[in-house]
């Protein structure tokens, strides 16, 4: 039918409706990332492709006209509105719509599937999960948009931004804890979130380390608790050479006035343990200034500080691991009269106006408030809020506004030193350290310039969104100095997956680990083990139990039985493996709930554990079995084959090739390697459960054990269970 004839079609009916939605929580059949996989049924509207309903494709463009960066099976840009030009269903339109509105609430890019199943009208519809309930709310709204389109109904997409927008600022990551993940991911080192905040494990097991936002496991309590006693610190920077403004700790508004007194007039007040600049009040010369900075400080804080006035401008210089690893510099805000409009209106007009300003984590400014510290700086100048300035007249508003104009190169070598030695007097891993300075490129003691404090925990945001400059890679900074060259926060993992006897091999291989003293978390068929101790008895193949191992500290080697109801339900509970073993897929086996209904279905969903193989690792697979066999093109590591029969065509020719495999020659356990052949231990002797056993010493060798602990591991393995 001509594209012009479908168009005659008006009759539309259906609607898009949700029969199911699985959160897959780790690498899956789909992608190496977390998705929902929500099952659609499309109804009636099968019978009715996008180029069938008129205004279809110029509403859903005009409503998402971002859609046009969607590149789709073509390839290139607007490639989806191609496809939807050109005609098609419901199902692929609601995955890029759903991937569209998690971009507008700040979650760009990402994965996309829509495939048919076996039942007619219902698909499978697949998107990258950043957070569950945020994926799932941009997949409820992606029908409502996409129903509105086909019928023309009003909808209002700005409302629905905005919703979602609200809910990835409550639920997702926060920026500065984000980049640092990123960067981990950068270095393929596993992340896991702890809570719905910001508390993050990066690594696995023994190898891991833990961040909260800007702190980490290495942050001292006793170096956090300094840091927030503005006094302590700056008497311990003091006491080691560090320049810093003498001052002290006052109780009343005269012990204010006597100790600007006794520093010399001009002095700056502040809370003694505030934060982001509340309450602080610079340059003040007169009584009746201290006075007014004096009662505000109060309330700010717990304590109140007189301290030396230092002129410049505030920087904020990072310190990661004793480096310094962004500076950022603040601004002097002015507006200038025109004769017309007051201070306040100018202010509106010449500064928060300005699109980089705002109060969201998307704008590196802040707006210009006229709270006490502006008006104590206007009341310096004998003005107003309501002062109207004559034409031309500039005037101050804010003498230190937001620390945002990136400014690291600039950093003069003998300061970046001085802010380190002030992190480790103070004993912070990660410092964000504050001074004054009126040219950033001197040393300090050249101009007089000195730190004020010292924190713990430090905003990211400044060096990520400068408002000026290039963004600083923070994240990896933090990331390299937790994780060392050469180091990426693993241990050896070894996920089973297939339809043999996986939890007697499961139970072998975490046998011969601990033989070779290693701390081993198994999670399989027969139970949940930390070492030899049985935690859990019945099937734990779950997510969940696997989780519960690598988070566990004192687990230095993981052995997970992954059934294939895990890997189509849930996703793997890891992202990568050392060594991925495939034993063998049952002719028989079906699982319609997955719309698995034959043995290459099932193949495609278990070859995910070949998928997750490191580079440096390897996958065993069983070659009597030619869909397990075929799976090595899939791997990015090496590839181990095992068999009874050494004449199994793919392990000939692998053998051929130079490559390992575990089979059975002469009545004995051969591990061969190419041409070469090592005799480990006669067959007779091997435990029940043959093919289990030779997939448990391929595992083995792939972990370099040495031959002679495995015979030793062979010969004392108990069959029987714990």
């Amino acid at each position: 039918m001509l594209a012009a004839e479908k168009t005659r079609q008006v009759a539309v009916s259906g609607s898009i409706e949700f029969l199911d939605v699985r959160y897959l929580k780790g690498p899956n059949i789909w992608t190496y990332r977390p998705v929902l996989e929500a099952w659609v049924d499309i109804g009636g509207l099968e019978d009715f492709p996008s180029d069938t309903i008129p205004g279809f494709y110029e509403r859903l463009s005009i409503m998402l006209p971002g859609l046009v960066e969607h590149r789709c099976s073509y390839g290139e840009r607007g490639g989806f509105l191609r496809r939807l030009k050109e005609g098609t269903w419901p199902g692929h339109i609601l995955e890029h719509v759903a991937l569209e509105l998690q971009g507008l609430a700040g979650m760009p890019g990402g994965f996309g599937k829509a495939r048919e199943t076996s039942r007619r009208g219902v698909y499978k519809v697949v998107v990258r999960a950043f957070n569950e309930a945020l994926t799932r709310a941009c997949l409820d709204s992606a029908r409502d948009l996409v129903m509105a389109a086909i019928y023309d109904h009003p909808y209002d997409v700005d409302a629905t931004r905005r919703r979602l927008r609200r809910m990835a600022d409550s639920l997702c990551l926060g920026p500065s804890t984000a980049c640092i993940v990123d960067a981990a991911d950068d270095r393929d080192i596993p992340a896991i979130r702890l809570n719905d905040g910001n508390l993050v494990q990066l690594g696995y097991g023994a190898r891991q380390r833990r961040i909260w936002t800007a702190e980490t496991d290495a942050t001292p309590a006793i170096a956090e608790s300094i840091s927030r006693d503005k006094v302590l610190t700056k008497g311990l920077l003091g006491d080691c050479g560090v320049p810093v403004p003498e001052g002290r700790l006052v109780g009343t508004l005269e012990e204010a006035w006597e100790a600007a007194e006794e520093i010399g007039l001009p002095v700056v007040v502040k809370p003694s343990d505030g934060n982001h600049g509340r309450g602080v009040f610079i340059d003040l010369e007169t009584r009746e200034q201290i006075e007014a900075a004096f009662e505000v400080a109060r309330e700010e804080g717990s304590g109140v500080i007189v301290e030396r006035f230092v002129p410049g401008i505030e920087h904020r210089l990072l310190i990661v691991g004793g480096r310094l690893a962004a500076a950022a510099r603040g601004e002097e805000t002015f507006v200038t009269g025109n004769g017309r409009d007051s201070i306040a209106e100018l202010i509106d007009i010449q500064i928060n106006s300005n699109p980089l300003r705002g109060s969201s984590e998307e704008h590196p400014l802040n707006l210009v408030r006229l709270d006490s510290s502006a008006r104590l700086e206007l009341q310096r100048q004998d003005l107003k809020p309501d002062s109207v300035p004559d034409q031309g007249v500039r005037v101050l508003v804010q003498r230190n506004g937001s620390v945002a104009f990136d400014v690291t190169d600039k950093v003069h070598p003998e300061t970046a030193e001085m802010a380190a030695l002030a992190a480790r007097i103070v004993g912070l891993d990660i410092a964000g350290v504050d001074l004054l300075a009126t040219d950033i490129s001197r040393p300090l003691a050249e101009q007089n310039g000195a730190i004020v404090e010292v924190n713990a925990g430090p905003g990211l945001l400044m060096h990520l969104k400068p408002a000026e400059g290039e963004p600083q890679p923070v994240g990896r900074a933090i990331v390299d100095s937790l994780f060392p060259e050469g180091e990426f926060g693993r241990i050896p993992v070894v996920g089973i997956a297939g339809t043999g006897d996986n939890g007697l091999l499961a139970r072998l291989v975490a046998w011969l680990l601990q033989l070779d003293g290693r701390r081993v978390g198994m999670a399989c068929s027969e139970g949940l083990f930390q070492g030899r101790r049985w935690v859990k008895r019945g099937n734990r193949t779950d997510w969940s139990s696997m989780r519960k191992v690598l988070l566990n500290p004192g687990v230095d080697a993981a052995v997970f039985e992954n059934g294939p109801r895990t890997l189509l339900g849930e996703g793997l509970a890891y992202d990568r493996c050392q060594v991925g073993v495939v034993t063998e897929i049952s002719p028989e086996l079906r699982m319609e709930e997955f719309d698995i209904l034959n043995a290459d279905q099932m193949a495609s969903a278990l070859r995910t554990q070949v998928d997750v193989v490191l580079p440096t690792g390897a996958a065993v697979l069983n070659a009597a079995d030619p869909r397990v066999a075929d799976m090595a093109k899939f791997c990015d590591g090496e590839v181990i084959y095992y068999s009874p029969s050494p004449e199994a065509s793919p392990l000939a020719a692998h053998l051929s090739a130079g490559g390992r495999a575990v089979t059975l020659r002469e009545g004995k356990v051969v591990l061969a390697r190419g041409g070469a052949e090592t005799a480990l231990i006669d067959a007779a002797s091997l435990p029940d459960g043959e093919p289990a056993m030779l997939a448990g010493i391929a595992a083995a060798w792939a972990l370099d054990l040495a031959p002679e602990l495995i015979r030793a591991g062979l010969e004392s393995f108990d069959t029987a269970g714990a």
